[in-house]
């Protein structure tokens, strides 16, 4: 059993471009790495803007976990709308993720509802490499620390944390044995995601770019 795969980082151009915050530093492109990575992105903030009041709800597909899997997000709510709009759908394009994983296919409906362009592509390259090992994983996959800020160009970022601590990936996640000790420093990811906001209402998730063992995530 091991953790989680590394994800993809995005094309070394967009990581040398202003869209990556400084606080990343460089992103992690090991693509051989056992362990996981999935997402991150993008930059500077300019102020929220707000819903429009006649925008309607667009229709979410539906996203299913097994028993022996789990993501806890924390920070759902930040008492701004806009901004809690952004951390919704980027925790359910995380989860969309997974749910791809779950089912062993790259095209449900859920993962291009949540990402387009890099950030698309990029995952479904992640979610092969668990298919043709025929793997899942188990556990609880821990997401924190989670900011949202707003470009002028009307686009989001969300940058955050996770703890992959708490999970592995195996052929048998029923049965699989979870880690019995605290998690290195490379349990712990960095991530910055741009987000931008498509006709039907959804922040979908556009570029990402990520940093395992970054110290913002493990101080």
């Amino acid at each position: 059993m091991r953790r989680r795969h590394t994800l993809p980082t995005a094309l070394a151009a967009m990581a040398a471009t202003s869209l990556l915050l400084t606080a990343c530093g460089s992103d992690d492109g090991g693509g051989g790495d056992d362990e996981k990575i999935k997402g991150a992105g993008d930059a500077s903030a300019s102020s929220s803007s707000s819903p429009k009041e006649s925008e309607e709800e667009a229709e979410r597909p539906e996203i299913g976990f097994p028993s022996y899997a789990k993501n806890e997000f924390e920070g759902r709510e930040t008492g701004d709308a806009e901004k809690d709009a952004v951390l919704a759908d980027n925790a359910e394009r995380i989860n969309s993720i997974d749910d791809a994983i779950f089912n062993g296919a790259t095209d449900t409906e859920a993962l291009s509802f949540y990402s387009t362009g890099e950030a698309l592509a990029s995952a479904k390259e992640f979610i092969d490499g668990y298919v043709e090992e025929n793997e899942k994983w188990a556990g609880v996959t821990r997401y924190f620390d989670r900011t949202v800020s707003f470009r002028d160009d009307g686009a989001a970022v969300v940058i955050y944390c996770s703890d992959e601590s708490g999970s592995v990936i195996s052929k048998n996640p029923e049965t699989a044995k979870l880690p019995d000790e605290p998690g290195t420093d490379r349990a712990f990811v960095l991530y910055n995601t741009r987000l931008e906001k498509n006709g039907d209402g959804v922040w979908q998730t556009t570029n990402v770019i990520s940093k395992r063992g970054a110290e913002q995530c493990t101080s």
